[in-house]
């Protein structure tokens, strides 16, 4: 999204929250668009304003959206259902059912990255596959749930920002770790 096409999402914001912006200086109003542009250059512009429009339809609270709830309501446009973490932990379940003892990367490479990402390695799927039942259907599966749960919410937050900051995060970071999951 460019910045006359900014101009033109913040004129529908400013039609519908007018006593919102009124009163704004030329200057805030300059770096609220340049702040904008900046954070959705990589989204087309009918996707931020789909998103937009979305939020101010089911605004009940008479405050504009801010870039992190469109953000997040493009996401929910764009990226397929999640898996829950129960749906996770039934793969992982399967896996170690189905697992070949001699090579059991077999049952983890057919794993979904963000389910291998919360499992860690193959070795994790060996040792949960030597414990007794009832612990593996409870202290494995809430330890499997919690690390899917933060590995997903982790994506998200990286999912979200502008490829820039992707770029400069992935290379101070020196691997490309942090893009696996998404």
């Amino acid at each position: 999204m460019n910045r006359e096409e900014t101009l033109r999402i913040m004129a529908v914001l400013k039609a519908s929250y007018p006593s919102y912006y009124r009163g704004m200086s030329r200057d805030d109003a300059n770096s609220i668009v340049a702040l904008w542009a900046e954070m959705f250059a990589d989204e087309p512009v009918s996707l931020v304003a789909a998103a937009v429009k979305a939020l101010i339809a089911s605004d009940d609270k008479g405050y504009p959206p801010h870039i992190g709830a469109v953000k997040a309501h493009i996401r929910k446009l764009t990226t397929p259902q999640e898996m829950t973490e129960g749906e996770a932990w039934g793969l992982v379940s399967r896996a170690v059912r189905k697992l070949d003892w001699l090579a059991p990367e077999k049952q983890f490479n057919k794993l979904p990255p963000d389910v291998r990402s919360a499992v860690g390695s193959p070795h994790t799927l060996v040792e949960w596959g030597k414990m007794d039942e009832d612990t593996f259907g409870s202290v494995a599966a809430s330890n499997f749930q919690r690390a899917y749960r933060a590995r997903r919410a982790a994506s998200r937050e990286f999912e979200a920002l502008p490829q820039d900051i992707k770029n400069l995060a992935l290379g101070f970071s020196g691997n490309r770790a942090l893009e696996e999951g998404t």
